[in-house]
């Protein structure tokens, strides 16, 4: 890998940013975090996204989230996460009366990924949906939605079955209520269960989560970014200055 960075056409600076990522990978999660807040902010971007990313160009500027107060997860980690997740849901659900229903955008490829993981060790194919709450949420009037919304895409018929909503990020709850009414109104499902990358807590309604791969304590002025290869070219998880509504 050091060759590699030779052989390319860098300055001497962006060739030390490089071998910095590439030592970082190996530091415990822990002792990253400590490292990160003393490093320059490109720097800290290359550790973010991990050696192989950044080399691809990905930064958080493609994002718009600024550089994180913390890494919260890298794309090993998350898929560690997920793999968790779905042997939990192997173990508690009926797979062969499931199905995923991803809340967009990011909720509709992790609920991909826990399809996939299932499908790998069970060998059953859990169908997977998507659901835009646009025209269910409460703190707008429909009218004045200046967005297209989109059709719902579901699958197979949701009465009588166990359906999986899934998102990345659980905050409020009132996105996941309105993913509920949305489903709701395409049928009687005989069970709805909840699965989230991130629980942040600041709770407003009485939801919960089944199924989390991550428990992270926050403040009402941070917000958590989720990044995914099928969506943002790169997977990993961090906690940003500023709030933000959900």
């Amino acid at each position: 890998c050091s060759a590699e960075i030779k052989a390319s056409p860098l300055t001497q600076h962006e060739r030390l940013e490089r071998h910095a990522a590439i030592r970082y990978e190996y530091l415990p999660e822990t002792i990253r975090h400590c490292v990160c807040a003393y490093l320059p902010s490109v720097v800290q971007e290359a550790l973010f996204f991990g050696a192989d990313q950044y080399m691809e160009g990905t930064t958080m500027a493609n994002f718009g989230y600024g550089i994180p107060k913390a890494q919260l997860m890298a794309g090993d980690a998350m898929n560690r996460a997920l793999t968790r997740m779905a042997h939990e849901m192997m173990e508690q659900l009926d797979l062969k009366n499931m199905v995923f229903v991803g809340i967009r955008r990011r909720g509709v490829p992790l609920a991909q990924r826990l399809s996939d993981i299932i499908e790998k060790y069970e060998h059953i194919k859990c169908p997977v949906g998507e659901v835009d709450i646009a025209m269910y949420r409460d703190d707008r009037d429909p009218s004045e939605l200046k967005i297209k919304v989109q059709e719902q895409k579901l699958p197979v018929d949701v009465a009588g079955r166990t359906v999986v909503l899934v998102d990345d990020v659980l905050h409020t709850g009132r996105t996941v209520r309105a993913a509920m009414d949305a489903i709701l109104d395409q049928g009687r499902a005989e069970r709805i269960c909840l699965a989230v990358l991130i629980d942040r807590g600041h709770r407003e309604l009485p939801i919960r989560a089944d199924f989390v791969g991550k428990n992270v304590p926050t403040s009402t002025a941070e917000r958590i970014g989720v990044m995914m290869e099928e969506i943002d070219g790169g997977d990993g998880v961090a906690l940003y200055e500023g709030g933000m509504a959900r």
